[in-house]
């Protein structure tokens, strides 16, 4: 079962969890913003190896450690790398005190109901069993909500809530992530059906959750959920927000974490020296760990 020091570390949160979990459709646009075109690559394993090789950077700068960054979140290729010959899971939690997580989910259905539900996870069992063994301490696994329809965003929860028990039945921790899309103009009105939906699917858990939402358009809308029993924490995602903006809208929500992926990473590059690389990286770590211990 899961880790009971990592449990510790992700309920007290104090800090925040980093997305490392480009896959395979959003891997080009990572290299790319962090200074490496497409001309750089010419085999998907190529792509890969490059951005393994920025992740391990930034995993073993001096500033990404467990004391404000708290957990991780791997893409499957990653977890199966290696860093300085130690699997990247374990390479985070013993070296680094961050807990690792793995995103499971294969990307998204075509819109129906204004939502997009997850594809199916062909092999999940036998996944979640490598997670396992590899040292892995939870899953994440993300939807999208695009539009205040009740039936489309009741969907997506049920579907996330049935896959967080198949997580939990293997021995993780899953991160449960509905993501509403932050451009839209019903936002407000979506958060609400959404609020209420996990409000009744945790009224009937027997076992405790992680939440990934996109900040809430009203400061600590979601407060009910963090301060649910079945919740160990929420995390935010930045959802295209600037790093700036994203820490100040997190500021005003208490007891939500940051969970930033591109609003990590922001300002990074290839070309950079170590010395300036870990000086950007700690400043973004800074500014991010603040807005997470603020509320």
């Amino acid at each position: 079962m899961a880790n009971a020091k990592q449990t510790e570390q992700m309920k007290k949160g104090a800090g925040f969890i980093a997305a490392l979990d480009q896959s395979g459709g959003s891997t080009p646009k990572a290299l790319k913003l962090y200074g490496v075109p497409e001309t750089a690559y010419g085999t998907e394993a190529e792509m890969f190896d490059l951005v393994h090789a920025m992740r391990a950077r930034i995993i073993k700068s001096p500033a990404f450690t467990g004391d404000k960054v708290v957990g991780a979140i791997l893409f499957e290729m990653t977890m199966d790398r290696e860093i300085d010959g130690i699997p990247t899971a374990t390479y985070l939690w013993e070296k680094r005190g961050v807990v690792p997580f793995l995103k499971i989910d294969k990307g998204l259905e075509a819109e129906v109901d204004g939502c997009q539900m997850l594809k199916p996870i062909p092999g999940l069992d036998e996944l979640l069993a490598r997670a396992v063994k590899a040292g892995i301490y939870g899953t994440k696994e993300r939807s999208v909500i695009s539009a205040a329809n009740e039936k489309g965003i009741k969907a997506v929860v049920a579907q996330q809530f049935e896959l967080g028990r198949a997580v939990i039945a293997a021995g993780l921790m899953p991160i449960i992530e509905p993501e509403v899309t932050i451009s839209i103009a019903d936002k407000a009105e979506a958060e609400a059906m959404l609020r209420d939906a996990i409000l009744a699917e945790l009224d009937k858990a027997e076992s405790p959750v992680m939440l990934k939402l996109s900040l809430p358009t009203v400061p600590n809308f979601y407060k009910p959920l963090v301060d649910h029993p079945m919740v160990l924490k929420v995390v935010a995602l930045s959802g295209g927000y600037a790093r700036d903006e994203a820490n100040a809208m997190l500021a005003k929500n208490t007891g939500m974490i940051a969970s930033f992926s591109r609003a990590l990473t922001e300002g990074l590059s290839a070309q950079q020296s170590d010395a300036e690389f870990d000086a950007k990286l700690g400043e973004a770590i800074e500014s991010i760990y603040q807005a997470s211990i603020a509320g």
